[in-house]
């Protein structure tokens, strides 16, 4: 009997075995190859694949892979609700060519594709047992707040560079823009900044506030520092316009970041602008 004959190999399920915790909540503003943005994040591994025994001799490696759902795609969305809208579409338009021409799904890394999976390499910054649970603090995912993890494997040098190999439409990173801050916007960062330290150090003295794993992660998602505001000036940089609005002058965008909105806009002189950070 041919594959294709038997209806028990059409279809996969794979265990959700974590969620990633990151600064970004929303798609927007997020990056669209991992490793372009070094924004530190977090793995929170479930039960029962949260167990240290697990993760014994990860450290040795400096990056790992991890398998990831597409939890925000709306065609995964419908394949969840039964939807006939989550039919196969075998082309997409990659913003990488302007968001205008069309190439296959399987020549692209689209999020809208038949499995919802993505996977990308980062680096592991270093692993963390906490209440008897794991977490691998990461940097340089392309993943959001929330996103579910599938598998996590090693990261080997020796076989997974391939110095030959060809990129096709994406030969090389992107082109970055320059990105600056209003003297308005940057006073609304300190300022919060200094807000979130008053209330934590509150929040330290009432409660002997201890290293729990919600701790950690809300930290990660929430607190910020002044060391953001270089994250988000990198994530702006990469340009998360849509392609068709990126010759748009003074049009505001918004990217969710953390604890924050920050409006940004296209200026004569070709810069990006940060033009205000408001508190969600």
């Amino acid at each position: 009997m041919s594959c294709q004959d038997d209806s028990s190999l059409s279809n996969h399920i794979a265990p959700i075995i974590g969620y990633h915790h990151a600064p970004l909540s929303q798609k927007f503003g997020a990056p669209r190859q991992p490793n372009l943005v070094a924004l530190t994040s977090v793995i929170e591994m479930i039960a029962p694949y949260d167990t240290p025994a697990a993760f014994i001799g990860l450290e040795d490696f400096s990056h790992i892979w991890v398998s990831w759902q597409f939890h925000h795609n709306y065609l995964y969305k419908d394949k969840q609700a039964n939807k006939a809208d989550s039919s196969f579409r075998a082309q997409v338009r990659p913003p990488r060519l302007g968001g205008n021409q069309k190439i296959g799904v399987f020549a692209s890394r689209s999020m809208y594709r038949p499995s919802a999976l993505g996977l990308s390499v980062v680096k592991l910054e270093h692993i963390e047992i906490i209440e008897g649970r794991v977490l691998l603090i990461i940097s340089g995912a392309d993943m959001i707040d929330g996103t579910p993890v599938i598998d996590i494997k090693p990261y080997v040098a020796y076989s997974d560079v391939l110095h030959e190999a060809q990129s096709g439409f994406a030969p090389s990173a992107p082109h970055l823009l320059a990105v600056t801050v209003t003297e308005f916007a940057y006073e609304q960062f300190v300022q919060m900044i200094d807000n979130q330290r008053i209330h934590n150090e509150a929040e330290k003295t009432a409660q002997n506030e201890k290293a729990t794993v919600k701790v950690v992660i809300h930290k990660m998602q929430k607190q910020l520092l002044m060391p953001d505001l270089d994250n988000i000036k990198a994530l702006i940089a990469q340009d998360p316009r849509p392609a068709y609005r990126r010759t748009e002058i003074h049009m505001l965008f918004v990217m969710r970041y953390k604890s924050v909105d920050v409006s940004f806009q296209l200026i004569d002189s070709g810069e990006l602008q940060i033009t205000a950070v408001v508190t969600i």
